[in-house]
């Protein structure tokens, strides 16, 4: 007799994952951008809206997803106390890693003194004021500026903040409607996944955008640049690969027990996206789905990751600090350590009003100087030829601190699931790469959540992502 197990059809095999070829593909790119950039400068230059047109389709889909999965993850939250100590840590952590990064970038900086015996000519000069952006915001100005005009343009206009600000209100009245709540979650659950789907078809222009981010930095900057200023770009990246490996790296393994390398392996597709594109915005969206589902809860990943990307800039930290120190030595104007200390307190400030400035990295520098101390702005032209080149280590080294702290929060707050995180570190619960969200697990929600009455499923399933 032919059991049911005989007459079922035959399971279907789960399509294979070609994802893999697109980053493949990337790093063909980046080697040929390169190539391009120092074979042919002039015309590596005019590809530059090549790599701009891609960061920008990265950007128009991160204000959506950010509100759905900040909506998503208060809405199913029943206490409001968790969010606030949420970000009340998240913010704590900030400031303390913003002041370890001076720290580090100031002994590095006085140790190399890179800028000592470079000539400041009049041309450099004229470049350094240039850098100075009258549009750059004061603190005040800053925090006014998290208060969108309506709550429509907090998705137009380009503030992470703004488009925060209003999801944390929408989550938390969304909280509070309890049961009459639930439909309009549900339809929110349904635009997240169509925005991440919509995202993933947009990283298979990865490849181009890749060649002409790179060949365009590579055609600028020429070898000569990279000549002359090696010592102030290598002591970057060496710092910024200390404070990483070491700083960031004892973090994560005292208080959360995991290795920075596994976890960096798991998030190597977005480090090769950041490195091909110089911008660390352009792997935020895939680094709030990869948090959610290597198990941390949708409130901490929702709060920690967009609040991150502007308070928590460690590599823009250690850049303002060494530059500056660069900048001073090249003029002939060496700082004491007296000078030193209050101006680096001054940019960590400033970083904070210009974090939506184009080129934060260097307008910031520039702006903070002329603020401060304005002697030292003509020597900002010193560094424009290699900016991009350093901001590649910037951006990589924003994004990481941001990823440790994900985690970190979420392991202070116990709102992490470690089991979950050791299976998908191990490669047993791979990254859906078509959908960029999980559909039959619990999208990180803690193990004392998942254990409720069943009466609560319904309003836990609105948490899956």
């Amino acid at each position: 007799m032919t059991s049911a197990a005989d007459m079922a059809p035959a399971a279907r095999k789960p399509k294979r994952d070609r994802t893999h070829y697109l980053y493949i593909a990337v790093i063909i790119a980046v080697a040929a951008g390169i190539a391009v950039g120092l074979a042919a400068p002039d015309f590596a230059v005019g590809l530059k809206p090549i790599g701009t047109g891609f960061v920008a389709l990265i950007k128009m889909m991160i204000s959506p997803i950010i509100f759905c999965t900040i909506v998503l993850g208060i809405g199913s939250v029943r206490k409001a106390a968790k969010v606030g100590a949420v970000g009340g840590i998240a913010l704590g952590y900030f400031m303390v890693m913003s002041v370890v990064a001076l720290g580090i970038g100031l002994v590095v900086g006085n140790i190399l003194e890179p800028g000592t015996g470079l000539a400041v000519t009049d041309a450099i000069k004229d470049a350094g004021q240039a850098q100075v952006d009258s549009e750059a915001k004061d603190t005040t100005e800053f925090l006014l500026g998290i208060i969108p005009t309506t709550i429509v343009s907090a998705f137009t206009n380009e503030s992470v903040l703004q488009t925060l600000l209003i999801a944390l209100l929408a989550g938390f009245a969304l909280q509070g409607m309890g049961s009459a709540g639930q439909p309009i979650l549900r339809g929110i659950e349904h635009i997240q996944r169509l925005v991440f789907r919509i995202l993933a078809m947009v990283m298979w222009a990865a490849p181009i955008g890749a060649f002409g981010a790179i060949a365009a930095v590579t055609g600028s900057a020429g070898l000569d640049a990279l000549k002359s200023l090696a010592v102030l770009m290598l002591g970057f990246y060496v710092t910024c690969f200390l404070f990483v490996f070491i700083v960031l790296g004892i973090l994560l393994r005292v208080i959360s027990g995991l290795n920075i390398l596994t976890l960096f392996k798991y998030l190597g597709r977005e480090f090769l996206l950041i490195l091909s594109t110089s911008s660390s915005e352009s792997a935020l969206p895939r680094l709030i789905a990869k948090m959610e589902h290597l198990g941390v809860s949708k409130p901490v990943v929702g709060i920690t990751v967009p609040t991150g990307y502007s308070f928590n800039l460690d590599g823009t930290m250690i850049y303002m600090t060494m530059a500056s120190l660069f900048i001073a030595d090249a003029l002939g104007t060496p700082m004491s350590l007296g000078e030193q200390i209050p101006l680096l307190l001054f940019l960590l400030v400033a970083s904070k009003g210009a974090a939506g400035v184009t080129g934060a990295g260097l307008a910031t520098l520039a702006g903070g100087l002329q603020s401060h101390k304005p002697a030292l702005v003509d020597g900002v032209g010193l560094i424009v030829g290699i900016d991009r080149f350093m901001s590649e280590a910037r951006a990589l080294t924003n994004f990481a601190g941001n990823a440790v702290a994900t985690v970190l929060i979420g392991t202070w707050t116990k709102e992490i699931d470690k089991e979950r995180v050791g299976e998908v570190l191990a490669g047993r619960l791979p990254f859906d790469e078509k959908t960029l969200l999980d559909d039959d697990d619990h999208g990180g929600a803690p193990a004392e959540e998942r254990a409720e009455a069943p009466e609560q499923g319904g309003e836990k399933a609105l948490a899956k992502a």
